[in-house]
This record gives C-alpha cells, structure tokens and sequence, in this order.
C-alpha cells in the first residue's frame, strides 16, 4: 500500500501535511457553517471557523462509553428511532450536535441468533433541515427531493430486496420502515448504517451506525469471552470546529462541494476522543468496526512504560473477519481495516496486570486499557474455530471484470469515480443466476486502496496480482508483472469487504444464494460511492 496516496497520507510523518490541512478546513468554515442554505453572494467574504486540534487535548480523561444491548430472540420486533441530540465527545469540548439511532452516541447492539428472524421498525424522528454541506449535484441529490432522507443498510445481511436498506428506499422525518432480516447466517458481526442516495456520506458522518451481532451454537462451544469482557469498538475520525460541533470538509467550488476523500482530526472510540477502559488481567474479546468515511487504520497495541516510552508492539489475535469466525486464530502485531470492514480480536492482558495498554493509529495512542493489579487469570486461546472451505475456482460459472475507475480535472482534482466506467443510473449489466458461483475481478486503475463491498452475498479473497496499466489503459492488453499473490491469513475467511489495492487485479469467488432480485455493490470510501462508484447487480431466479 506504500504505492497509494491515502497510505502516504496515513504516515505518521504527515504531521506537517496535517497542519496546513487543519489550516485550509478553517478557510472553508464559511462554506460549512452555510450547511444547505441559499449560497451568499459571490463576493462576501468567508469568514474563518476556528478548528479544533484534538492533539491539544488531554489524553485518557474520558471512560470508554458501551452501548446498550438488545436481545433480537426476547424482543422479537424492535423500534429503533433516529434523532438529533447532544453528545460530549471529549470532557474539555462543548456538547456536540449529532444524528444517532438512540438517545446516547452510541447505536444499540442489536444480538440476534442465526435462523431467528428480527424485525425491526426504523424511525425516523430527524429534523427537517440537514447541518452537513449538501451537494445538489449529486446523483439522486437534488432539490427536487426532501432534504433530510434515511434508509437504514444491515451492511452484511442475506436479507430480501425490499429489506436491504437500498439507496433509493429512503424514507423522511415522520415516517417509519419495518424490515424483517431472516439471519439465516452464521455468527458473526455485522453493522447497520445510512444507505440514503447522495446523503449517506453525511448521515454517517452526522452519527447513524451501529452494531449488530450473530451469535450461533458454534461461537457458543468455543467459550469465547463474553458478557462484559466482550467489547464492542466502533471507530472512526472527526474534524470539530473550536466550539465543538461537526466540521465536514468542502471543496473550494460552492457550487459543488463534495471532496473526494479526506482524513479529519480527531480519531473517536465509541464517540469520544482518547478514552480510556479499565479492564482485568485477562482475555477480552474485542469486535472492531471501521465506521469511518474514507479513513483506513493501521491499529497496533502498546504497552508503554517510563523507560520504554515506544516498546514493540504486543501480539494480539485475530479470529474473525467480515463475515465470522477464520479457521484458526492469527498472531498480528498491526490490524490494517478498511471503511466497512470488521475485525473479532482477542486482545490478552494476563501478563499485563498494572499496566496501561494503548491501541495506537500509526503513531498516535487513540484508547487507554488500565489493566487492574490483580491475580492474572490466563486463559488458553482455541486452537482451531470452524472449518471454512478453501475456494474453487472451478465452481465458477463466469468471470466477470470490473474496473475502478477515476476522472480528474486539469489539475488533478477528482471529478467523478464509476465502476466500469458506468454510471449509477445506466442499465444493469451484472447478473448473475441465483445459486451459481462467479468470479469477480476488479482492476484497480486508480491511485487509491478501494474498499469494494458486495450486497447479499459473502465471498472469499482468491489473489491480488500486478498488472501493466499502462498497457490496460493505452492498448487494452492485460500483462501481468507479477505472480498471484494469495490474500493475507486474516483475510482468509469469508468477507463481504476487499481491499483492492492501486494497479492490482483483485479476484474473490463469490456464491450467490439467498434471495433474487436487485442488489448493488460499492467502494465503502463513502465520498467515492456518492459520486459515483455504486451499481446496482440482479440475481436472477
């Protein structure tokens, strides 16, 4: 990934980058603080918004908020309510306004049992008016439709069409959706999130996503840790004005202000910045979401002392990807997630009694664990979790390729990113037959690491290999300049997120059961699927 720009971005030897970007959101405070209001005229000034530097606030003051849990088997209909409220994201900050599905900043946990149906009534109780930028230009953006829409994705699910949560189902403020999710799937964790046409970026930034676990008889046998030493973390990052309220970054033409990427200040835990948990000498289970909008994490664990103020990374243990358990538990010392991907990790703090532990985003601590001095409790990890077959590429019945690609301006500025170079709206040309196996290839022509997420189905990895684009682009001939690579062992098991590195041919095998009918699939960079690299795909019966 050294070869993408959002990778260089991520360095810790950005710091001076970061700077002049914090300084160049300042200059666009204006823009921001209009939100969706009539623009003002052309030649009044903008007026500067002071940011707020996250750096420059106490590190570990806050304890790490957690979720309510809902139990989907005892309440078999559930009503979750979207609203605006205000929550504190650090002790020295004023209140922040934000959107949530509850009336905390943290979504409920919503724990469903494989093969128990759950119906859930989401309402929307938004305001009428959004206070994020919103760009009319978008697809299925403009001012011919209400201001404020939701519909609510179960990003993961097998669910039935009308139950997907799809862009263009959105529904407004006073109004309701019922969806019945059959979770005919196996354990594993998935998250619930904005899927609005042109405003989802926006909407999940404004705060509407949550988690939603599966739990089975399997997971049961394994006695993983659970009840409170099983710790939901959504992560994500934020820009704050000095006074505390949401910054979304615009571009310098009003007229058009989506941005094609970015990544903010502040890096949140569960909505706040730098919290801190106190926890046992002893394994936790840890189930990690990248909610963000277009940032990846590069997340290691520390144990820091005075004389060893940088040590080496601890090892932890990863056994779970998008789509449940792995085959067997994978040592890492560094977790890299994408937007839209989940990680299940055990995280062992037996030998660290007395001790703080820091999670870090490349060089910066972003959570606290205050391991108690008490008697350790070391508890052995499986050795093994679930049989997961290995794909066959020979069960496919087509190859279908699919390029990713982006348009820049004169300058260089991102103008458009589309899938096959196709439009959202343009016929559907993916259609695979209901209970066949397809491979799919995606030829990354861009500079950027795309996070492509298929709907309805789960998948697993085949390989990555690099290719001559040059030659792709100029000549249309496909010349690969390297051999196969086979994907890393914690992407092995089933996923429904794949990182499809820059001048690489991605291929996963992909089997789709469940339900026909229309569906689509995405980069989950959020500003990258609003404008426009989202299509829709048809299963047919």
């Amino acid at each position: 990934m050294s070869h993408s720009r959002r990778a260089f971005l991520h360095n810790a030897t950005a710091l001076a980058l970061l700077a002049q970007s914090r300084r160049l959101l300042s200059q666009q405070g204006m823009q921001h603080q209009m939100g969706s209001n009539p623009s003002p005229p052309v030649n009044a000034a903008a007026a500067p918004l002071p940011m707020l530097h996250s750096l420059e606030l106490p590190s570990f003051v806050d304890e790490l908020p957690l979720p309510e849990r809902i139990d989907a088997v005892k309440d078999h209909k559930i009503r979750v309510t979207m609203r605006e409220i205000h929550h504190k994201v650090h002790r020295d900050v004023p209140a922040t306004r934000i959107w949530s599905y509850g009336p905390t900043a943290l979504a409920p946990v919503i724990e469903a049992r494989s093969n128990h149906p759950v119906h859930v009534e989401w309402i929307n109780q938004l305001p009428q008016h959004h206070f994020l930028p919103i760009d009319y230009t978008l697809h299925g953006c403009g001012h011919d439709v209400p201001e404020v829409r939701a519909c609510v994705h179960l990003h993961g699910a097998k669910a039935p069409p009308k139950d997907d949560g799809q862009p263009e189902d959105w529904f407004v403020p006073g109004k309701s959706r019922v969806c019945t999710y059959p979770v005919q799937q196996e354990a594993t964790a998935l998250w619930y999130h904005d899927h609005a046409m042109g405003l989802n970026r926006l909407n999940i930034y404004a705060g509407l996503m949550g988690q939603f676990l599966i739990r089975d008889e399997h997971e049961d046998s394994l006695n993983l840790p659970s009840g409170k030493y099983e710790l939901p973390l959504t992560v994500y990052d934020r820009d704050f004005t000095s006074d505390g309220q949401l910054f979304y970054p615009v571009s310098p033409n009003p007229a058009k202000p989506w941005v094609s990427e970015f990544t903010a200040d502040a890096v949140m835990v569960n909505g706040k910045i730098r919290p801190f948990a106190t926890v046992e000498p002893r394994v936790y289970r840890i189930r990690l979401l990248n909610a963000a909008n277009s940032r990846f994490f590069q997340l290691s664990l520390q144990s820091p002392t005075s004389t060893t103020p940088h040590p080496k990374p601890e090892t932890f243990h990863q056994i779970g990807s998008d789509q449940g358990l792995l085959q067997a538990p994978v040592a890492l010392t560094t977790l890299s997630i994408a937007p839209g991907e989940r990680a299940d990790l055990l995280l062992d703090f037996s030998q660290l009694a007395g001790r703080n532990v820091h999670i870090r985003q490349g060089a910066f601590d972003i959570l606290e664990f205050r391991v108690a001095a008490t008697a350790p409790q070391p508890t052995p990890l499986p050795t093994t979790l679930r049989t997961i077959p290995r794909p066959d590429p020979a069960t496919a019945v087509k190859t279908r390729t699919i390029t990713l690609n982006e348009y820049q301006d004169g300058v260089g500025n991102s103008m458009v990113m589309l899938l096959n170079r196709t439009h959202w709206h343009e016929p559907v040309t993916e259609t695979p037959k209901l209970n066949t196996t397809e491979i799919w290839e995606f030829v990354n022509l861009t500079e950027d690491v795309h996070p492509m997420h298929l709907h309805l189905v789960r998948f697993q990895i085949l390989d990555r290999r690099v290719f001559d684009t040059f030659d792709y682009l100029m000549h249309k001939k496909l010349r690969y300049i390297s051999p196969a690579r086979a994907p890393e062992a914690n992407e092995s098991g089933w996923k429904d997120v794949v990182q499809c590195t820059p001048g690489e041919i991605t291929r996963i095998l992909v089997h789709f059961d469940g339900y026909a009918g229309r569906y689509l699939y995405h980069c989950h960079i959020l500003e990258h699927e609003a404008n426009d690299m989202m299509r829709p795909f048809e299963v047919i019966a």
